[in-house]
């Protein structure tokens, strides 16, 4: 019993060892554990000071991306994957975000509704341009409740990181009734870096509107678990 005892404690020490640099102190011991399981861990925060991530090479540019836009909702996504046997998770993740087209249809539940849409019903390429490691890309991307969303996307591959990110350049309106969100305020992000024997997949979004009695939280439920469906359909294409 002593002995099994001992062996627990060690192994809780060696993953607090192993996580402290990566994760910052806004991720319990549970929630860790729960990422060790490979399980998905779904967090929201009000402020861009409670996210999950530690500073570090890999994690600065979503960091930065999530602290200059300084939202008002903000919603994470985190997976581990152990390295061994996902040697080209990397590629994978590429091939999936690349795929612009195949955004139109990813499903999304709609809490307030209690049924089934697509996230986007249409998704079209405009514009494309790589130079390097990075891509900057132009799309359309039709929603339901807000129309067609000018969106940029910028990528970086690297062989133990990648780095994706997207926002809207247009004014967003709710059912077109009035302007719900200004340009280049609901970001996200999808990074990827390699944490030792592990892959650490984070998925972010950020949206900052005002907090209108009666709509703000219909207008964040809505953003927020568009962002966690993405997510979930990005990370689902990796099994």
């Amino acid at each position: 019993m002593r002995k099994n005892v001992i062996f627990l404690f060690l192994l809780l020490t060696v993953l607090s060892t192993v996580f402290s640099d990566t994760f910052s102190k806004y991720v319990t011991p549970a929630e860790k554990k729960s990422l060790e399981n490979g399980e998905i861990l779904i967090k929201k925060h009000s402020s861009y000071k409670k996210l999950s991530l530690s500073r570090t090479t890999a994690t600065e540019k979503t960091l930065d991306l999530i602290k200059k836009l300084d939202p008002s909702y903000i919603t994470e996504i985190i997976q581990i994957k152990p390295y061994k046997g996902n040697e080209k998770l990397i590629d994978k993740v590429d091939a999936a975000l690349m795929d612009i087209e195949d955004y139109a249809g990813i499903p999304y539940y709609s809490e307030r509704h209690e049924k089934w849409y697509e996230l986007y019903s249409s998704a079209k390429v405009t514009q494309k341009k790589t130079n390097g490691n990075k891509t900057f890309i132009l799309a359309d991307l039709e929603m339901s409740v807000f129309g067609i969303v000018k969106t940029q996307i910028e990528v970086e591959k690297n062989e133990d990181s990648y780095f994706y990110c997207s926002k809207n350049l247009n004014t967003l309106r709710y059912h077109d009734r009035f302007d719900a969100v200004d340009p280049q305020a609901f970001k996200s992000s999808i990074t990827v870096f390699r944490d030792g024997d592990n892959w650490i997949l984070y998925g972010t979004g950020g949206i900052d509107v005002p907090r209108i009695p009666f709509i703000s939280g219909r207008i964040e439920t809505s953003f927020l678990n568009r962002t966690k469906s993405f997510c979930n359909f990005i990370f689902g294409k990796l099994k």
